[in-house]
């Protein structure tokens, strides 16, 4: 079937366990009389379109921001994790929907807040869907509290303050992502702790109570002086003329004391911000929470960390650990972690090879330039975006192969359709909403002007347009021509700025989580929700391409930054790269879509393979090359999309032999020449596009993502041992590039420019590891050197099943770069310390596989016997030469550039259990 993107309900597979919602407010008529908003040679309007519509509610009826006085005019963040406070979906809730924080869940209710901690999964719609629903363990409020509705006080990156008022009692509460803590402030009652089930008591310590409920662990604080009360179901505790309590879920009951310590110190806001080190072709991001002491002078805290962070950052990390939906979340204690990623750059374009007939691709290319409509009808700003996305990725193709008549019309088209849409009082036009401070196309699609949905998605391809023409076009883009409507809809869309009153902050992409959110309310009992986590990278590579032929750095820097961190988060969530994140049984290598509760095999149109498998490709791109990072995840989807396809991809077989070529270059060039042009495109590909990517990657090779660049327009093809380096320059002077491998490539001014090379594959960030021993690390990676102290790394429960040789939610541990000449007879050899503490009927068990060339594939995989603990508290030593193999597969050969990896799971057994790192457990390799 044709592409069509969100149709009024979701699959009803996945509507029944997503659909249910709230929200609601009353907007005015607006001006009576439009004005237009200029902005360089264009413009907005400053009302509606006659006859269209704005944010309403699920019955037509309109609705306002639903915020307290405190917040009234300021930019509200839709598109959030807790968007559906503010956003009243459902005239009959006027509290919230499920609210997905991880590693708590929460829902606005009359009495207050209701929290949950989900560790038990559920696989639903006919397996289709894996999800830790909210479901709650305790209320958090004043004794007697009856709102009549509940409103967003606050917010900041990744919190929420939301308000309770029924005229004699006030409630608020601080709620967030990575927030084990839920932070109250009330006026008019005493402290009310309505408990979902009888709690059980397992600490009472006056103003500090420990209580089991649903069999999940909470800590509840009341100000010094005052005393926790339980009957029944009910908890109380008069505040003593103070007006602050809180509570936290504890990883187990022995770490209440640590919890303790930081129950007063309560969070006042959050931030992110970013550095883009260009000279180490590496993003760093710092992640901070504000705090104050309601006693005492601690002003400390503890955060939860999800995988896509702690896979990345250097701090210390704390032995506690959470359950989510993400998979393990693992605690920082300290108000701020960094994280360290390398940048994979973005190109214009694949680069011109010989193997690429210009006969033929200029054939392709004018079937596109002369078609009677190039923008096959579209009128809507999806669909429109589409056919400028389509358009835009065939100029520099065109451009390099000489036929300039076609890169001109190409980009007269481009232009003439964005600047229609710039200018008010044609068939299209953008409009401002004052009240939800966003801008919105007309004629809308998807949802983009009710529900506020998906506005990333439909902008990321005017940006990207735009930023092709600024390419050969620096006047057109300037601020005082075109250039500033471009800008606003990246401020509309993406703004990076927190004192900008016309637009939120970074609108769609929720800076903790680490990815975008598409829906605009997020009124579903499922949370929030994204599919095309490649429309949102689309954005992000638009943002960069924009900002280096603008000279806008500061752009250009944040498009690295969502780029990079949202690419570990599409690997982790989407594709589940190390296959640490998908529960056991849920049986799908990839999701379509990622909610707030789970994840789900499914699009809100299809239930057809290809197009689950590809909505998280399109549209291809020089911004695509992000994927990869993981080819082996690649391989697994292209796999899974064939056994439930029954077959090949038929119906976007563009879109996935693109996808493939970036893993398996030759594999995919044997399906494009199998068809050998025979074959309708996806509606926003090209044959032209598709020949010359599949084509040039399989001359040229896969991304090699492993070496960076001192530019973001930069990238590392491989094949065969040799490495062409690619670039492009967007200034007025010849630049050189130089690559973390050694190689340098000098690039013409406003030109892209190739050279090959087999340099030494050192990587000054990374460098090769000169050792054969190595030492697992919290974080995630092998390192060389031990650390002075040992701490220790949480070994997921096996969860009563047998485990054996397939690991289970493993602890990954790699290091990369490594170097090495085989040692022919010599084996691996690891001694890995672990402790099951008083938990009996525990295994642990071990995998090392070898990656010889770092090319992404694994050439040797060593599964060893599990190791049984005992049930006496002590570190053990599990050895390779005691226990042996269980199983090998592939042979061993000299490491150059090489990965390793060590992974450790639980075999059998129904408890976690502890695995020494930084020093303790080392393994050694067969190498010298």
């Amino acid at each position: 079937m044709r592409f069509r993107r969100r149709p009024a309900a979701l699959l009803a597979a996945v509507v029944a366990t997503a659909a249910t919602a709230t929200g609601l407010g009353v907007v005015g008529a607006g001006s009576a009389t439009a004005a237009t908003v200029p902005v360089g040679q264009g413009g907005y309007s400053d009302t509606r379109p006659a006859g269209a519509a704005g944010p309403e509610n699920n019955t037509g009826a309109p609705v306002k921001p639903k915020v307290t006085s405190a917040a009234a005019g300021k930019p509200v963040p839709t598109n959030d994790w807790w968007s559906s406070l503010a956003f009243q979906r459902y005239p009959d809730n006027p509290y919230s929907e499920n609210m997905y924080g991880h590693p708590l869940t929460y829902r606005a209710v009359s009495g207050g807040l209701e929290v949950g901690y989900p560790t038990a999964h559920q696989i639903v719609g006919d397996g289709r869907q894996y999800e830790f629903p909210h479901k709650r363990d305790l209320t958090v409020g004043l004794e007697g509290l009856n709102a009549p509705d509940a409103r967003a006080d606050s917010w900041s990156d990744w919190t929420v303050t939301p308000h309770w008022s029924d005229g004699a009692r006030t409630l608020r509460t601080t709620i967030g992502h990575g927030m084990p803590y839920v932070y109250a402030q009330g006026t008019g009652g005493a402290a009310r702790i309505s408990a979902a089930s009888t709690p059980n008591v397992f600490a009472d310590q006056g103003n500090v109570l420990g209580v089991t409920i649903g069999g999940h662990h909470y800590a509840l604080f009341a100000p010094t002086g005052s005393d926790w009360t339980v009957s029944g179901t009910e908890i109380r505790a008069n505040l003593g003329g103070k007006d602050y309590f809180s509570l936290a879920v504890l990883p187990s009951t022995d770490a209440l004391a640590t919890y303790r310590k930081y129950a007063f110190s309560f969070v006042t806001g959050s931030r992110v911000s970013w550095d883009y080190d260009r000279a180490a072709g590496r993003m760093k991001a710092t992640y901070t929470l504000t705090t104050t002491a309601k006693e005492g002078s601690e002003r400390g805290t503890l955060q939860a960390l999800y995988r896509h962070q702690w896979l990345h950052t250097s701090d210390a990390l704390t032995p506690y650990t959470y359950v989510s939906p993400r998979g393990t979340m693992k605690v920082r204690e300290g108000a701020s972690f960094t994280t360290s990623q390398k940048v994979t750059g973005v190109l214009p374009g694949l680069p011109r090879v010989p193997a690429v007939d210009k006969a033929r691709l200029t054939g392709y290319l004018n079937e596109v330039a002369n078609a009677a409509d190039p923008f096959q009808g579209a009128t809507d700003t999806y669909w429109t975006g589409k056919q400028l996305g389509k358009l835009a990725q065939l100029v520099p193709i065109a451009d390099q192969i000489g036929e300039t008549a076609v890169r001109d019309k190409l980009l007269g088209l481009i232009k003439g359709r964005l600047q229609e849409w710039f200018t008010v009082g044609g068939p299209s036009e953008f409009s401002y909403d004052r009240d939800w401070r966003t801008l919105i196309g007309y004629p809308a699609s998807y949802g983009s002007d009710k529900e506020l949905n998906d506005h990333h998605f439909h902008y990321s391809y005017y940006v990207m347009a735009a930023a092709i023409v600024a390419q050969y076009d620096r006047a057109w883009a300037a601020d005082s021509a075109w250039g500033g409507m471009v800008k606003t809809l990246v401020r509309d869309a993406a703004n990076p700025s927190r004192t900008d009153q016309l637009f939120p902050f970074l609108r769609g992409f929720d800076v903790y989580a680490g990815h975008s959110w598409a829906a605009g309310h997020a009124g579903f009992a499922a949370g929030n929700n994204q599919e095309s986590s490649s429309e949102s990278i689309n954005l992000s590579a638009g943002l960069v391409l924009w900002g280096a032929a603008t000279g806008d750095t500061s752009l250009r820097d944040l498009g690295v930054y969502l780029l990079t961190t949202e690419s570990e988060a599409i690997a982790q969530y989407w594709f589940d790269a190390d296959q640490a994140v998908y529960p056991q049984n849920f049986g799908h290598d990839v999701v379509g879509m990622v909610w707030g509760s789970g994840g789900a095999y499914s699009t809100w149109w299809t239930a057809n393979p290809e197009e689950i498998h590809g909505i998280n490709v399109l549209p291809v791109t020089g911004g695509s090359l992000h994927l990869a990072r993981k080819k082996d995840m690649i391989r697994r989807s292209i796999s899974e999309m064939e056994r439930n396809n029954g077959g090949p991809a038929v119906e976007w077989r563009d879109i996935l032999w693109e996808f493939q070529a970036l893993a398996d270059p030759a594999k995919a060039k044997a399906h494009w020449d199998a068809q050998n042009g025979g074959y309708a495109p996806e509606a926003g590909e090209t044959k032209a596009h598709t020949y010359h990517w599949i084509t040039t990657l399989d001359a040229l090779g896969a991304p090699d993502t492993d070496v960076t660049a001192d530019s973001p327009t930069a990238a590392v093809l491989t094949k065969n041992g040799t490495r062409t380096y690619v670039a492009h320059n967007h200034s007025d002077s010849a630049v050189t590039v130089t690559f973390s491998d050694g190689g340098k490539l000098s690039v013409p001014a406003r030109s892209t420019a190739t050279g090959t090379g087999t340099a030494d594959p050192g990587d000054p960030q990374d460098p090769p590891a000169t050792g054969n021993t190595f030492h697992p690390r919290s974080g995630g990676t092998l390192s060389t050197t031990a650390t002075a102290t040992p701490t220790g790394d949480t070994i997921a429960s096996a969860d009563g099943v047998n485990r054996d040789g397939t690991p289970y939610r493993p602890l990954v541990y790699e290091i990369r770069n490594v170097n090495g000449s085989h040692r022919s007879g010599a084996s691996t050899d690891f001694r890995l310390k672990v402790d099951a503490g008083t938990a009996v009927g525990l295994g642990q068990q071990a995998r090392v596989s070898y990656d010889l060339t770092g090319d992404g594939t694994f050439d040797r995989v060593e599964t060893y016997r599990y190791f049984a603990t005992d049930p006496v508290p002590g570190w053990e030593e599990y050895a390779s030469a005691r226990a042996g193999l269980r199983s090998a597969s592939g042979s061993l050969g000299d490491l150059r550039g090489g990965t390793v990896r060590l992974e450790v799971w639980s075999a059998i057994g129904n408890a976690p259990s502890q695995l020494q790192v930084g020093s303790g457990s080392v393994l050694t390799i067969p190498f010298g």
